[in-house]
C-alpha cells in the first residue's frame, strides 16, 4: 500500500490553511522531507521542511521546482483560487484566466513535469485536491476549472498506473479557511480532511469524497439534470 513514511512530499500553495496542515500531518506519518512550496514561501520552524518558491502558473517556475527536488515522491496539487461572483456571464475576464491557470493548468502542468521524478521512484503518489463542485456547476468557472482537473485526474491516473504512481482525487465542499471565509455554510476542519485524505491514499483508495456533500452530489451524477438543478423546472414552466 502507499505510504507516506519516509516519503519526499511536495506541496504546492503550503502556506494555506489545507497546505500547512498537508506539511504537518505528512510530518507526522513520517515524511522525511516536505516542500513547502508557494510563490512566496514562508519560513519553518523545522529542518525537515524545505520552503520552496513555486508559482503554477509560470512553466519556467515549475522547472525550476523540479531540478530543486528532484528527490519528490510525493506531489499535492493544493494550490487553488477562487472567484467572487458566482455566474459564468459576471466573473472578469482576469478571474476567469487566473482560475483556469490557477486550478486547471497549473496542477495539470506540475504533474506532467513531476511525472518522470515520480515514474522511477519507489511509493510515487500524485494528490490532486479537486472539490465538490467539480459536480455542481453553481460556482462558474470555479466549477469548471474543477470538473476539468478532475478529468485530467482520471487521464492521469490511467497513464501513471504502468509506471507504479499511484494517482488520488480529492473532492469536498467547504473548508474552514482564508478561502471559503465568506461562506455560512458547514465547513470541514482542515486537520479533518487533511486525515482523511491521508488515510484514504495510504489506504490505496483512488478518490477521497471527504465529506456528506461531496458524497450525495457523486452520487447526483446518475440523476437527471432536472434533479440535480430543481432551477431548470422552474425555468421550463
Amino acid at each position: 500500500m502507499p505510504s507516506l513514511n519516509g516519503a519526499v512530499v511536495l506541496i504546492t500553495g503550503a502556506n494555506g490553511g489545507i497546505g500547512t496542515q498537508f506539511v504537518h500531518e505528512a510530518l507526522a506519518r513520517g515524511a522525511s522531507k516536505v516542500y513547502a512550496s508557494a510563490r512566496t514561501p514562508r519560513t519553518w520552524n523545522d529542518e525537515r521542511i524545505v520552503p520552496l518558491a513555486l508559482d503554477v502558473t509560470d512553466p519556467a517556475s515549475i522547472q525550476a521546482a523540479v531540478e530543486a527536488a528532484p528527490d519528490v515522491t510525493v506531489l499535492i496539487n493544493n494550490a487553488g483560487a477562487s472567484v467572487s461572483s458566482a455566474g459564468i456571464l459576471t466573473h472578469t475576464d482576469e478571474e476567469i484566466r487566473r482560475n483556469v491557470e490557477t486550478n486547471f493548468l497549473g496542477p495539470l502542468f506540475v504533474a506532467r513535469a513531476f511525472a518522470p521524478v515520480l515514474s522511477v521512484k519507489d511509493g510515487a503518489m500524485i494528490i490532486d485536491m479537486h472539490s465538490a463542485l467539480s459536480w455542481y456547476a453553481v460556482a462558474g468557472i470555479y466549477s469548471a476549472t474543477k470538473a476539468a482537473l478532475w478529468s485530467a485526474t482520471n487521464s492521469l491516473r490511467l497513464e501513471l498506473a504502468p509506471a507504479g504512481v499511484h494517482v488520488v482525487g480529492v473532492h469536498v465542499a467547504y473548508v474552514d479557511t482564508a478561502m471559503a471565509a465568506h461562506a455560512t455554510g458547514p465547513k470541514l476542519d482542515p486537520a479533518v480532511l487533511v486525515r482523511t485524505v491521508f488515510d484514504a491514499t495510504e489506504a490505496g483508495e483512488y478518490e477521497v469524497l471527504a465529506d456528506g456533500t461531496s458524497v450525495q452530489l457523486k452520487a447526483g451524477l446518475s440523476a437527471p439534470l432536472e434533479a440535480v438543478y430543481p432551477q431548470l423546472v422552474d425555468t421550463d414552466a
